[in-house]
């Protein structure tokens, strides 16, 4: 049997692969065989990974939203969009979670012409430059071209000092983050002139799926028991986290919701922040 990518390609349907990545939603091996033998009558030859994603996607909410939610990351990184300032907040926190200061959308003199930077990440002795790249859609592969162009930029500030939190620094290093997958090409640049990469899956033991997963950095447009509408909301005035919705509940004050769809909201953030992976 196979499937039938974004792109149009046929791949041979792989039974495990998907299992794989059921579990990776935080359901157990038993739940797992659960929504795959619910599955199994309603997959046929030919469809579409969007039809298998949102029918495995319905039966992990069914059994609890916290699935749903971890299940649809990649999605939610994408509704970020559609442009890429949301995801700019969002690399940041990244960051910050590990301790960093940060800034964004930065518009900084180099040698030759000015740049508008993402974001500015600083602790102790180390100032980078990241450059964040959005992509809309599901399978999208960064190509060689763009960590060429980014290679230009830092370059561009070399011998530069800037004062962003007190202390005259020049740029020691550059990160190029994106939603995306990298090329093997961008990738053997990028190691090649020492720029850093971070993609949904790469490095591999570093990527942002596993960060995400390993720190609870889910964004806010992962919970499922949110309308788009009041995900939009929330990320206006800069909930970007669902991390946050935890830290301060009044968050959810301007959806006006009712203290039980409130109720919900809440348990699901928990649920899927708070999951220990076995």
């Amino acid at each position: 049997m196979q499937v039938k990518k974004y792109s149009g390609e046929l791949v041979e349907f792989d039974v495990n692969r998907l299992k794989g990545s059921l579990s990776k939603s935080g359901a157990s091996s038993d739940v797992v065989d659960e929504v795959w033998d619910a599955m199994r009558p309603m997959v046929y030859d030919g469809i579409s990974t969007r039809d298998l994603y949102r029918l495995a996607f319905r039966l992990l909410k069914r059994e609890a939203d916290s699935f749903a939610a971890r299940y649809s990351l990649k999605r939610a990184l994408k509704d970020l969009g559609p442009a890429g300032y949301f995801f700019e907040q969002w690399v940041a926190k990244l960051f910050g979670h590990v301790h960093y200061q940060t800034l964004t959308g930065q518009l900084l003199t180099g040698n030759s012409v000015t740049h508008e930077v993402d974001v500015v990440a600083q602790k102790d002795d180390e100032l980078l430059l990241v450059e964040c790249k959005f992509r809309n859609t599901e399978e999208a592969k960064i190509t060689v071209t763009t960590p060429m162009y980014f290679l230009s930029r830092v370059n561009d500030f070399q011998g530069r000092k800037f004062s962003f939190f007190g202390k005259p620094m020049e740029f020691t290093a550059g990160w190029l983050v994106t939603n995306a997958y990298m090329t093997t090409d961008s990738i053997h640049f990028a190691q090649y002139y020492g720029l850093n990469l971070l993609s949904w899956d790469y490095p591999t033991d570093s990527s942002i799926k596993r960060r995400v997963d390993n720190a609870g950095l889910y964004p806010i447009t992962c919970l499922t028991t949110v309308t788009k509408n009041e995900k939009d909301t929330l990320l206006k005035q800069g909930c970007i986290l669902v991390k946050d919705i935890i830290d301060d509940e009044s968050q959810l004050d301007t959806l006006h919701c009712a203290p039980r769809k409130r109720r919900r909201i809440l348990q699901e953030a928990i649920e899927l922040v708070n999951h220990q992976k076995p």
